[in-house]
């Protein structure tokens, strides 16, 4: 997104533009001066600007490169459609050489000369994510296009149609100007938000790469603005839910004293993409695995800042990862924090259901369908089973401040085909999902914190929702004070649910920083 530098695939449609141009000088229409003296001058502003707009951002952006991704099918579809020109043109060309030729259709495409760049140029934009090319593209269609819809009509004369026709043309008119606009939007935020972070962070680290942990080439995203500062490693929860492309809403607000670095674990998100060839089935998504990947992600970020310790963080499932972790290295660890710390998710999820069942009686409600999930949960705790009574006992247990992570996603600068790969992945069929990472779905399962050891050989943190029912506060809190730790610290924020990081992401960050303002700055000597 917005890499500047040579394109030549942009040249090359330049070309393709220019030279039927050219060839027209020498057989244009005998009468075509005489319909030019009858087009809007606005209309040829625009068109005139959106040529030199569309000229310069195609020559300016290396984006529109190729690049073997997802992302590919539109580049493909603009080259169908600046090929459908060519043709068009050589229809032209074969012609007598009238306007009624020169406003011709092809294939459907009202005024197909006008029209085909312009998709052409539409379906590049969104390629090479680039709003400005969008933009421009956008003015030269009202100029271009308006000014050939003049010709047509002036030389086919104003037919008449049925009332439900021009109902049916002006409501998908209206349509692709809405989705058009929709799309100008969100690519304009995301282009914004690109520009910010890469103002925010000129001189420190804003880089996604893949990186080799355990044999494997795992995506992590490296953000700070200073490589000096204290290192802290997010590890996202699930297990396999990576959510590192919208990590940036709260980490915003850490980089000026941290170095973030997000991680997408073996079997999920970019890196299980990356790696589907040769681990399909996630054969080595184990837990213990998962354990040797993140230290060796601790290794590379010691060696790469330059630090002796660094900073573990994880929400939900990586509270199970982090705290183990910690727990087993405190040579590599100088803080943990815990947000929406897991206790054991079986009696949490026990715990939720008794308080929702009260809350129902109190209500005078019919607790019958409830008591009866429960039950199929008893003799059954499955993921699908634990998410089906989740459900049933949301009713009871209301959000006041829900999470934006669909917001983020759609509007991150590092959302890519892949991390959209995996989101749909995660919306399809739960029990194939869930299958695909059971070895680490039945570990979480089984996990209880009550079971490792109680005392932390360096400082730690818990931060969560008042309206966490996943991971209670109530259970956070009793295990909090049976552990020993250097020091310890549990912060409730009054509002959010269990995406506590997506709900209120700058209140988040500064709860946090609070908590690590007094870990050194750990640096090799």
């Amino acid at each position: 997104m917005f890499n500047f530098g040579f394109s030549y695939i942009g040249c090359l449609y330049l070309i393709i533009l220019i030279v039927p141009n050219i060839l027209w000088k020498g057989c244009m229409p005998k009468d075509y001066t005489d319909y030019a003296k009858h087009e809007n001058i606005l209309l040829k502003i625009m068109e005139r600007v959106g040529e030199i707009l569309v000229c310069t951002c195609l020559l300016v952006f290396s984006d529109f490169n190729i690049r073997i991704s997802w992302w590919s099918i539109m580049l493909i579809l603009s080259f169908v459609c600046m090929m459908l020109y060519e043709i068009n043109w050589l229809i032209y060309f074969r012609s007598s050489h009238t306007m009624k030729d020169m406003c011709a259709s092809l294939l459907g495409i009202p005024v197909a000369g006008a029209t085909l760049p312009v998709m052409a140029f539409a379906f590049l934009a969104v390629y090479g994510c680039n709003s400005f090319l969008l933009l421009a593209d956008i003015i030269f269609a009202i100029g271009h296009i308006g000014i050939h819809l003049g010709h047509r009509k002036e030389v086919l004369g104003k037919k008449k149609q049925m009332i439900l026709l021009r109902i049916l043309k002006w409501l998908g008119t209206a349509v692709i100007i809405i989705i058009t606009g929709v799309c100008l939007v969100i690519m304009g935020i995301r282009n914004i938000n690109y520009f910010s972070h890469f103002k925010m962070i000129q001189k420190g680290v804003d880089i996604g790469r893949y990186i080799e942990l355990g044999g494997q080439e795992q995506y992590i995203l490296e953000r700070g603005m200073n490589k000096d500062n204290p290192v802290i490693i997010y590890l996202h929860g699930g297990p396999s839910s990576s959510d590192t492309y919208i990590t940036y809403s709260f980490s915003d607000y850490l980089v000026d004293d941290y170095t973030v670095i997000a991680w997408d674990q073996r079997g999920c998100g970019r890196t299980y993409i990356k790696n589907k060839k040769n681990d399909a089935t996630n054969a080595s998504a184990s837990f213990e695995q998962a354990l040797l990947d993140l230290d060796e992600l601790v290794d590379y970020a010691i060696n790469e800042y330059g630090k002796d310790k660094v900073i573990i963080a994880g929400h939900s499932y990586g509270t199970i990862l982090g705290s183990v972790y910690a727990l087993e290295h405190p040579e590599k660890v100088c803080a943990y924090v815990g947000i929406a710390q897991v206790i054991s998710l079986e009696k949490t999820d026990i715990y939720s259901y008794e308080d929702a069942l009260a809350k129902a009686i109190e209500l005078g409600d019919d607790t019958s369908s409830l008591e009866k999930i429960y039950e199929e949960f008893v003799d059954n705790p499955s993921i699908s089973n634990i998410m089906k009574l989740r459900s049933n006992v949301n009713k009871y247990h209301p959000i006041a401040i829900s999470d934006k992570t669909t917001w983020y996603a759609i509007t991150s600068p590092y959302f890519g085909f892949d991390d959209l790969r995996w989101f749909l992945k995660q919306l399809g069929n739960i029990d194939e999902y869930v299958e695909l990472n059971k070895q680490l779905f039945d570990y979480t399962r089984e996990f209880d914190i009550m079971e490792q050891s109680h005392n932390y050989e360096m400082p730690v943190y818990y931060i969560s929702g008042s309206c966490d029912w996943v991971c209670p506060t109530d259970s956070i809190g009793e295990y909090i004070e049976g552990i020993s730790a250097p020091d310890k610290e549990f912060v409730i924020i009054d509002g959010p649910g269990h995406n506590i990081q997506y709900s209120t992401a700058q209140e988040f960050a500064q709860k946090m920083s609070d908590l690590l303002i007094g870990i050194s700055i750990n640096k090799k000597e």
